[in-house]
């Protein structure tokens, strides 16, 4: 298959997946493994923790921000394989990379931070200190971001990568989509005094795991999603490579872009119309 291939005609050959996060990328792997082990400590606290914000244990949102965070630096890391081999040696990409995994640990700090001392990191508009910070937070946020623009731009004239067309397809509209979706919903969000709209009750009741509202609308929906395209199409376009034809499987990579754009958008108007997620079964 794509990725098979990709890994067979580069002479590859590796024990682990583990290893070879590291041999793509070690900086970006040490990221996410860094990211991961957070996530210890952190869980160990929610056990210990009584404090509640909103109806939630205040580790609750650094917890899925680690997790986040971890599968998207794991997630740059297996790309990085893909991009030209003098751009992703070169010394301007070495230091933006750093700087990716430095925005993800402020961003952390952050987070972290405003759990420990039992505030709001989001939407505090009552701490004159995180009020000042959130804006700088969200320059560092779209700043981590970008790192998905920049390996699409970079992999879609790359003739070496060893990927199916369709599969190639997918991983750069999943990198696109990603970063112009999350911009856009990101961006909306923190316009507004919170993610919740409408008549909302407490969060303890929300959807498992993410917690997101069961009543009223909920913004953070349709940012999970925007932030997922770099992982859904690729599962895509994985599968549309098995196709014997290649023009068939690069419209069913276009056909699915265009879905997932049409369900994000979906998910972003209903929160907007204070209609939670799947409200059928709310």
């Amino acid at each position: 298959m794509a990725i098979a291939d990709e890994i067979t005609s580069s002479g590859t050959r590796f024990h682990s997946p583990f290893a070879e996060f590291f041999r793509r990328d070690p900086v970006l792997a040490g990221g996410a493994m860094f990211m991961a082990l957070l996530i210890i400590p952190t869980f160990s606290a929610m056990l210990i923790e009584t404090r509640e914000l909103s109806g939630r244990n205040v580790w609750a949102k650094p917890l899925k921000f680690e997790l986040a965070l971890a599968v998207y630096l794991a997630t740059l890391a297996w790309f990085a394989a893909w991009l030209p081999e003098k751009f992703r040696t070169g010394r301007w990409f070495r230091i933006y990379i750093w700087i990716i995994v430095a925005c993800c640990v402020v961003e952390m700090v952050w987070i972290g931070g405003a759990a420990a001392a039992g505030t709001a990191s989001h939407f505090n508009n009552t701490n004159t200190f995180m009020a000042a910070v959130y804006p700088v937070m969200g320059v560092l946020a779209v700043t981590l971001t970008s790192a998905s623009v920049v390996f699409a731009i970079h992999i879609h004239p790359n003739k070496t990568s060893g990927l199916a067309p369709a599969f190639k397809l997918s991983v750069v509209l999943g990198l696109i989509l990603t970063f112009v979706l999350t911009v856009l919903v990101a961006g909306y969000i923190a316009s507004q005094p919170g993610h919740a709209i409408g008549v909302v009750e407490s969060e303890r009741d929300g959807f498992p795991i993410f917690g997101w509202l069961r009543s009223g609308g909920d913004l953070r929906v349709a940012h999970f999603f925007s932030t997922h395209a770099l992982h859904f199409l690729p599962v895509v376009g994985f599968m549309a490579s098995s196709m014997r034809s290649q023009t068939k499987s690069m419209y069913a990579v276009w056909l699915a872009a265009l879905l997932y754009l049409v369900f994000v958008a979906y998910t972003f108007v209903q929160a907007i119309m204070a209609q939670p997620f799947a409200g059928f079964i709310a």
